[in-house]
């Protein structure tokens, strides 16, 4: 028997009541004790638990290896799905590495899938024969996190500072435009984690972003690195950054200042024309907007731009992630460049914080966003957070690392 016989696989969907109670909170299905996978933004989205088939890969190929993995599962697999909307049928969730050096990434399809999208919903089982939907009913509340102390990991405030010191310097020197710096820390609580209670506080106080967990990294981003839709496709630039106090009047304020910012606008081009160039070879056709609308969000506000287009035949939602990665939001400009830069003067392995995450269906629809406002598990009790920013000629090192602990906040407040 072949590899690929042997993993064939048996996915059925099956229609749900999207106005059940049962399915008010998907995050309250998932069960205690299991590999849990989550991907919800205003209530909808998709969870999943259990394992069914899943690629762990690293290096250049990740996104290729993984994309060849999933469509010769689907090719192979037996699908029943009456409903037929993305993330029906055959599912896999997946987070990659940011770096081309060896690291984990991983594309796995959950044995039980629940989804939710406007005024249809479902669920998905998968296994090697056909098995009938779980009994769907929420959870016991998770424990909350107890006794979390927080300490910086690679590098402290002032060392990171010095970074991004030599990195401005490139940067006058002209050696590049935009060059992407993270720090991370380190969360230690006295009792093990319930990842569940983590996810449910995060898609409490930012419903607006997508709260993911896929294999012990979990998060909040507020950024869509790509979406594919029957065709459609769509992409979120995020870069820019202002804090807002709270204040109505004041806020409206520091808004319009961010939107006239030139070192704000500066760094967000960068970003956007980024996006637009490596979604061209795979569109044919886009609408880029000439400038970017102000987002807000509960403890930032970002300079925002939403890049649309039409896929070419063939082209899924993880070719298209790969194709973008990493953006100059995450990297830099030009890409190579402040990528070898990062890698030179950063002083920590960013693993698969900055890298693509979210899912696929077996059509080539997805969601994928980038992996921010995140961190990932170590151990049962230890989580590691990261956070970044991006640099410019103008960057100031203390505004920067103040950016950096705004951005650790959704995090902290949901381990805390």
């Amino acid at each position: 028997m072949s590899e690929s016989e042997q993993r064939s696989l048996v996915a059925t969907t099956v229609a749900l009541d999207a106005g059940s109670e049962t399915l008010d909170d998907l995050l309250a299905l998932l069960p205690a004790r299991r590999r849990v996978l989550s991907w919800v933004r205003h209530g909808e989205g998709l969870v999943g638990w259990g394992t069914a088939a899943e690629i762990r890969t690293s290096g250049p190929e990740r996104f290729a290896h993984a994309a060849k993995w999933f469509e010769e599962l689907a090719a192979v697999s037996t699908v029943s799905d009456p409903v037929d909307e993305p993330g029906t049928g055959l599912v896999g969730f997946g987070s990659f590495a940011f770096s081309d050096l060896p690291g984990f990434s991983v594309l796995k399809v959950p044995a039980v899938v629940v989804g939710k999208r406007g005024d249809v919903a479902w669920v998905t089982t998968v296994g090697p024969a056909a098995v009938p939907p779980p009994p769907l009913t929420p959870a016991p509340a998770p424990e909350a996190p107890r006794d979390v102390v927080f300490a910086d990991a690679y590098v402290d405030g002032e060392h990171w500072m010095r970074i991004v010191t030599d990195a401005v310097s490139r940067l006058q020197h002209g050696d590049l435009d935009k060059v992407v710096l993270a720090r991370d820390l380190l969360a230690a609580a006295s009792a093990p984690i319930d990842i569940r209670a983590v996810l449910r506080r995060l898609a409490a106080a930012y419903p607006t972003c997508w709260t993911f967990h896929v294999d012990d990294l979990f998060g909040a981003t507020p950024e869509l690195l790509v979406r594919r839709e029957r065709g459609l496709v769509t992409s979120r630039v995020l870069a820019g950054t202002i804090w807002p106090t709270g204040e109505e009047n004041l806020d409206s304020a520091l808004a319009a200042s961010l939107a006239e910012s030139s070192k704000n606008l500066e760094e967000h081009e960068y970003a956007a024309r980024s996006v637009a160039d490596a979604l061209e070879p795979h569109c044919s056709s886009m609408n880029v907007p000439e400038a970017p609308f102000v987002l807000k969000l509960p403890n930032v506000m970002h300079l925002a731009t939403d890049i649309t287009g039409v896929a070419s035949d063939g082209v899924s939602s993880l070719d298209l992630a790969a194709a973008l990665h990493p953006s100059a939001a995450v990297g830099g400009t030009p890409r190579e460049d402040a990528v070898a830069l990062i890698a030179e003067i950063e002083s920590m392995e960013r693993a698969r914080y900055a890298g693509p995450v979210g899912w696929m269906d077996a059509t080539g629809d997805g969601e994928w966003g980038i992996a921010l406002r995140t961190a990932e598990m170590i151990d049962d009790r230890t989580a590691r957070l990261f956070a970044g920013c991006g640099i410019v000629a103008s960057s100031d090192p203390e505004t920067e690392l103040a950016e950096t602990q705004a951005k650790f906040v959704p995090i902290r407040d949901a381990l805390s």
